[in-house]
């Protein structure tokens, strides 16, 4: 039994003793969950919802817990059903019950883990959005794990997710980047404000072999294009791929501007004065007003963000969500009074997530110099440091508000402190069970042969449990924008395994016969296979049959 089916349970439970005793059923919830308790000497799950409702109707907890336990005990698989404290109620599976869910999981499959929890909500997901006048940087490539693990999340919890690059080739940086490119070709310094590193010499050698009269105005579309060739295959190679590169060039050539301009006038918040037109979004919490036309009638980068964002909208995106680098802070205020000012609610429609730095450390000292792109560190210096899975992974595994030093010499240690080999090495060993069960005839049959009865021992109903918990894992990271849930879950079943096979032979040994417990473990070995498989594949990383 799932814990899913074990709260369907508990719920009918309440249901059948609302009905019994005439309460109102408007007080039962949709739905309910039941958690695994710290203490497993408490039982297999625990459920508060005697508490919940208790007020509800008028009873006493305990007493509501006890009709409940009543109504829950008689379901097939429960074993027993305790009280404890004001009313929680602890729940013991039978053996068998708890056995079954290795059938489960291996005939899920893929889909083991999914769900339709977030069915209906068609989400917008912008991350990287790095400027096209560098390679993508190691703070670039934190988004684009996060993000495309976010994508993955989101997508598993049933919504429909489009992803997005937002590519700025519009504005002054652009300029400088075509300069610096045009002073690289004729063998002039870089200007002031200009970029610098291999790369701009690299660029600037092939547009101008291309074209030997090249103007600043072609240096700066082939360049632009160049650079955007590169990032698209900077991250295709780390396995993040894009629905869209939406360019903010377009917002201009096709009049958006001036559309996100004459619906905000219709809203009653733009104003002029000093020769410039403003939003006042000093009425939804800025703290300012800003600007979207200057005085010289140039548009300001805010008024591409109000576009952009109506564009979204308009192309049916209900909700917006984007990831951000640690300079963005200010940018929140701004882009939610900008969401009121277009009439919508900002906490229903816009979402942003904010991350922090990364360094890369060797022997103890943060890693600044790239070969090619001068001072920043990019996406390639990464994965040739540590490798895709392990930067992935790695980028993955932490908070997204959280800094992180990636240390090469710990990412690329073949031993159960790399965190990411330690998972990795669960998805190999029982691959290896696999086919090492396979040359001594050992194979899991029939699923109505299936003897999940006899997966009795401890350390069989501890992987059990760890592995019923990965769809409640799957859609708490979903929601909670967190995929580094999924990661340090990953690690926890793997220990279990572990535990589980010091502790449990699965194969026979020597003249042994093949008997019901082999067949029985060979079941728990493929659940674990199968969703250490689906965890990694939500992050982005392989689960490799062999190390």
């Amino acid at each position: 039994m799932t814990p899913a089916k074990l709260a369907e349970a508990v719920l009918a439970a309440a249901r059948a003793l609302f009905t019994e005793r005439g309460f109102d059923p408007a007080a039962l919830p949709a739905s309910t969950t039941v958690e695994r308790p710290r203490n497993p000497e408490h039982g297999d799950y625990a459920s508060t919802i005697s508490l919940q409702l208790a007020k509800k109707v008028g009873a006493q907890p305990r007493e509501l817990a006890g009709g409940i336990a009543d109504h829950l005990g008689r379901t097939p698989g429960v074993k027993s059903v305790e009280i404890a404290g004001p009313g929680f109620l602890n729940i013991r599976l039978d053996t068998a019950s708890a056995g079954q869910l290795a059938r489960v999981v291996v005939q899920a499959g893929r889909e083991y883990g999914h769900s339709e929890r977030l069915a209906g909500q068609r989400i917008n997901l912008e991350f990287v959005s790095a400027n096209p006048t560098g390679p993508v940087h190691i703070g670039g490539a934190r988004w684009a794990a996060l993000g495309d693990a976010l994508a993955r999340l989101l997508r598993a919890s049933g919504a429909d997710v489009g992803t997005e690059y937002y590519v700025n080739d519009a504005g002054a940086q652009i300029d400088r980047f075509a300069r610096s490119l045009h002073a690289a070709a004729e063998g002039r310094p870089v200007p002031e404000d200009g970029y610098a590193g291999a790369y701009i010499k690299e660029l600037a050698d092939e547009i101008k072999a291309k074209h030997p009269e090249a103007d600043e105005r072609t240096f700066r579309d082939e360049g632009v294009a160049l650079m955007l060739r590169e990032i698209r295959t900077s991250l295709a190679d780390f396995g993040v791929p894009f629905d869209l590169f939406f360019r903010e060039s377009d917002l201009h050539t096709r009049g958006e501007l001036d559309t996100a301009l004459a619906r905000l006038r219709e809203q009653g918040h733009v104003y002029d004065a000093d020769g410039a037109i403003w939003l006042r979004t000093t009425d939804f919490g800025d703290d300012k007003d800003r600007v979207l036309r200057k005085s010289d009638g140039e548009w300001t980068y805010f008024a591409a963000d109000c576009a952009y964002y109506l564009d979204k909208r308009e192309r049916g995106f209900g909700r917006l969500l984007m990831l951000l680098g640690a300079d963005h802070h200010g940018y929140i205020g701004r882009m939610r009074a900008m969401a009121a000012c277009f009439g919508d609610e900002p906490e229903r429609t816009l979402e942003i997530l904010i991350g922090q730095l990364v360094n890369l450390v060797k022997d103890g000292e943060p890693l600044r110099m790239s070969k090619r792109a001068g001072t920043v560190l990019t996406i390639e210096d990464l994965v040739e440091s540590i490798g895709v899975d392990a930067a992935r992974y790695a980028l993955a595994r932490f908070s997204s508000d959280s800094p992180i030093d990636i240390d090469v010499d710990l990412w690329t240690r073949s031993t159960r402190d790399n965190p990411v080999y330690y998972v990795q090495y669960v998805a190999a060993r029982t691959a290896s069970v696999g086919r090492n069960a396979a040359e001594v005839g050992l194979a899991r049959g029939e699923a109505d042969d299936f003897r999940p009865e006899l997966l009795g021992h401890e350390k069989e109903q501890d992987l059990l449990k760890a592995l019923g918990d990965y769809p409640g894992i799957v859609a708490q990271a979903a929601e909670l924008r967190e995929p580094h849930r999924v990661a340090r879950y990953l690690e926890e079943l793997a220990g279990s395994y572990h535990r589980f096979y010091d502790n449990c032979r699965i194969l026979p040994v020597g003249d042994e016969p093949i008997g019901d417990l082999h067949r029985a473990r060979l079941w728990l070995n493929d659940a674990t296979r199968t969703v250490i498989a689906n965890g990694l594949d939500l992050l982005g990383v392989s689960a490799p049959e062999r190390m």
